[in-house]
C-alpha cells in the first residue's frame, strides 16, 4: 500500500466515529484505535466545559506522566485539601516516574477549589491537577 493511500485510510477512519480498525494485505498489518482526546470530548458536559475556561489560568497541571500521590506515604495526612490555603511553590501532591518522586507545587497564591485527581491515579502530562481560586 503507497503512502499517500495509508494517510487517505487515517482520515477515513478518524472522520468515521469508529473506535477501533484493523486491516491486513499481504506482510501489511494496520491497526488503529481512537484516542482519548476523541472520547473525553465527547463526554464533556456544557457546564464542564465552561468551568474548564473559567479557570483555566489557575489549574496546577501534571509536568510528566506517572502515578499521583496526594501524601507523601500511606500513612501519612494528605498535602491539601479542598479549602486549603496554599502559597506558591508549597507542595501539592507527588507523581511518581520511572522510581523518581516529583513534587508537584503551586504555581499560584490562593485556596484550592478543586482536586481534579485521586490518589494513586495515572496522570498524564499537562493533566490538570488542583484548581486554585
Amino acid at each position: 500500500m503507497e503512502f499517500d493511500k495509508i494517510i487517505k485510510l487515517i482520515h477515513a477512519v478518524g472522520e468515521s466515529g469508529l473506535s477501533e480498525f484493523s486491516f491486513e494485505e499481504g506482510d501489511l498489518k494496520i491497526i488503529m484505535r481512537g484516542g482519548e482526546k476523541q472520547s473525553k470530548m465527547e463526554k464533556l458536559s456544557p457546564k464542564t466545559v465552561k468551568k474548564e475556561e473559567i479557570v483555566k489560568e489557575k489549574t496546577v497541571k501534571s509536568p510528566l506522566v506517572g502515578t499521583f500521590y496526594a501524601a507523601p506515604s500511606p500513612e501519612a495526612e494528605t498535602f491539601v485539601k479542598v479549602g486549603d490555603t496554599v502559597q506558591k511553590g508549597q507542595v501539592l501532591g507527588i507523581v511518581e516516574a520511572m522510581k523518581l518522586m516529583n513534587e508537584i507545587e503551586s504555581e499560584y497564591d490562593g485556596v484550592v477549589e478543586e482536586i481534579l485527581i485521586g490518589n494513586e491515579d495515572m496522570v498524564e502530562y499537562g493533566q490538570p491537577l488542583f484548581v486554585i481560586g
